[in-house]
């Protein structure tokens, strides 16, 4: 799979269909049945699963929004849903939610006018999919069907976001999605880039950009190109096995991967793996694996010697309380990022840079920011395909307007639908628009504000993000 290719072969498209899995990053397993429509009513009271109601009814609105007045005829409510993993393994990515509804409820409070020139008030009703997938349906169907949204948003990972879609899908009600590599939303939903779906949407990075900003980040430390790949006994583990170790591409690029086998998670002992690893001379290891693992694995490389140059964490290094639980081990370690207080973006609905945004994150959270404050920009792009919407009682207009989306503002970055379809492009399937991503190392700050500060490494997937400074070997101090 290369950028430039416009087509997808049959080989390629096996492979893709087979790394959607692991592309999804975390989550408690991929199943996840569509959920019957009316055949039992769910309670929004579930303590189970809560979906609360949060209603606009602030009276200051935003000077970039479109303002209530006293001029346009009042419309009905608007209903939103958004679907988010507060709880369970997936909470990480549920971190940023709160936060992200108070600053949509504060941009639409008071209403906006839409595009049948009606002012129309926001309900945003949110619903924890508990981090599992079947759970995530059972919320999405309740949304649907008891609390009778217009729109459904949805955000982290796979196993958050697909249910969610597929559900919206059968149900024909419209979707937005983000924070799922595009892989993952095409393919394992038994998409391709010749079968779009009909009601579902998504922001994110596909793996074209990812391996984009592996080899860049690779070749920034002087290694011998030998991978120990740590690749557990699951979907993810094993399409990376398949996908990755089966590369032509990193081959062509001078790679090997050494795989270290099939382990079950989670593990307390990667003595074999690490053992075989030295033995090989793998000066970069990647890992697939889920946080605790992670940690683990680090603290037995030191332990026992294995020092390698390179730490790349496909899962474990996007949040800082990871790094934390690792100590100062985890200095050095790299991954692929996707959001950042740097990125050169501002909010659609406030005028907020990212920088702002996170600084009024910490603030008013007392932590460190976080990657998933990006989830802002899915109301963003709602807000606009809202504002084009002339009849928000016809879903088919609505989804017409999601095709024609070309705003050049939000905190995710310019998204453009308008563009032409090609895969390897900002544009790679009817329903996907790429959102960039870049490699980030954290770093100890020795007495900074936080334990560890992300930093800006490679920008080889999106060239308009400021590299801060060059990758370093890692450090393996204790």
């Amino acid at each position: 799979m290369t950028e430039q290719s416009g087509a997808v072969s049959r080989r390629d498209f096996l492979k893709l269909a087979a790394v959607a899995g692991a592309a999804a990053g975390l989550g408690a397993g991929l199943g996840g049945l569509v959920s019957a429509c009316g055949e039992k009513e769910a309670s929004t009271t579930s303590t189970a699963a809560p979906v609360t109601s949060a209603s606009t009814t602030a009276t200051t609105v935003a000077s970039t929004t479109t303002s209530a007045s006293a001029g346009p005829e009042k419309g009905r409510l608007v209903k939103v849903g958004f679907v988010d993993p507060l709880t369970g393994v997936l909470a990480a990515f549920g971190l940023a939610g709160s936060f992200c509804v108070e600053k949509w409820k504060a941009a639409v409070a008071g209403g906006l006018v839409l595009g049948d020139g009606k002012l129309h008030e926001f309900d945003i009703v949110v619903a924890d999919s508990q981090s599992d997938t079947n759970r995530a349906s059972q919320v999405t169907a309740d949304l649907i069907n008891n609390a009778k949204v217009d729109l459904i948003m949805a955000a982290a990972t796979g196993d958050t976001v697909n249910p969610v879609a597929d559900q919206c899908e059968a149900s024909g009600v419209p979707c937005l999605s983000i924070d799922v590599p595009v892989e993952v939303f095409v393919f394992q939903r038994g998409g391709a880039p010749d079968k779009p779906f009909q009601w579902t949407y998504n922001l994110f990075w596909s793996l074209t950009e990812e391996q984009k900003v592996e080899w860049d980040m690779f070749e920034q430390v002087p290694n011998n190109k030998r991978i120990g790949a740590m690749w557990p006994n699951n979907a993810p583990g094993n399409a990376y096995r398949h996908v990755y170790g089966e590369s032509e591409e990193w081959k062509a690029k001078g790679y090997t991967f050494v795989d270290g086998g099939a382990y079950n998670e989670p593990s307390e002992d990667f003595t074999q793996q690490i053992s075989l690893f030295k033995k090989e001379g793998c000066e970069i290891a990647m890992g697939v694996m889920i946080d605790p693992d992670w940690t683990v694995f680090t603290q037995q490389c030191a332990q026992q010697g294995y020092k390698p140059k390179i730490m790349y964490g496909i899962k474990p290094t996007l949040f800082p309380t990871t790094m934390e639980a690792i100590g100062p081990l985890a200095d050095g370690h790299t991954g692929t990022q996707w959001f950042h207080p740097t990125y050169p973006f501002k909010s659609s609905l406030t005028g907020e840079t990212c920088q702002q945004l996170c600084d009024e994150f910490e603030k008013t959270k007392n932590m460190q920011w976080q990657q998933t404050i990006m989830h802002y920009a899915v109301f963003e792009w709602a807000v606009d395909v809202f504002k084009r919407t002339t009849n928000l009682d016809d879903k088919a207009e609505f989804i017409k307007r999601v095709q024609e989306t070309k705003m050049a503002d939000s905190v995710a970055g310019p998204i453009d639908f308008t563009v032409p379809v090609q895969w390897g492009t900002s544009h790679p399937t009817l329903n996907c628009v790429t959102t960039p991503c870049y490699g980030g190392q954290w770093r100890l700050t020795k007495g900074g504000k936080y334990e560890f500060e992300l930093v800006v490494v490679s920008n080889a997937a999106a060239p308009m993000v400021k590299v801060q400074d060059t990758m370093k070997p890692v450090a393996w101090q204790s």
